[in-house]
C-alpha cells in the first residue's frame, strides 16, 4: 500500500510539473508573437513617418526650385 501511495503521488507530481511547463511555454510563445507584432507595428510607424517626412522635403525643395517659397 505504501508503494502504491508513493507511486500515485509521483505520478500527480509529475503530471503538475509538466502541465506547468506546457503553460509557461505557451506564455512565452504569446509573448513573443506580441513582441513581433510590436516591432512590426513600430516599423510601418516609422515607415508612414519617414515617407512624410520625404514628401514634405520634396515639397519644400520644389517650391524653392520654382521660386513659389512664402518665404520672402
Amino acid at each position: 500500500m505504501k508503494k502504491l501511495s508513493l507511486l500515485l503521488l509521483a505520478a500527480v507530481f509529475s503530471l503538475s510539473i509538466y502541465s506547468c511547463r506546457e503553460t509557461t511555454e505557451e506564455k512565452t510563445e504569446d509573448a513573443v508573437e506580441e513582441i513581433g507584432n510590436d516591432i512590426e507595428t513600430s516599423a510601418e510607424e516609422a515607415g508612414d513617418q519617414i515617407e512624410q517626412a520625404a514628401d514634405e522635403a520634396e515639397a519644400e525643395i520644389d517650391e524653392e526650385i520654382n521660386g513659389t517659397d512664402d518665404m520672402q
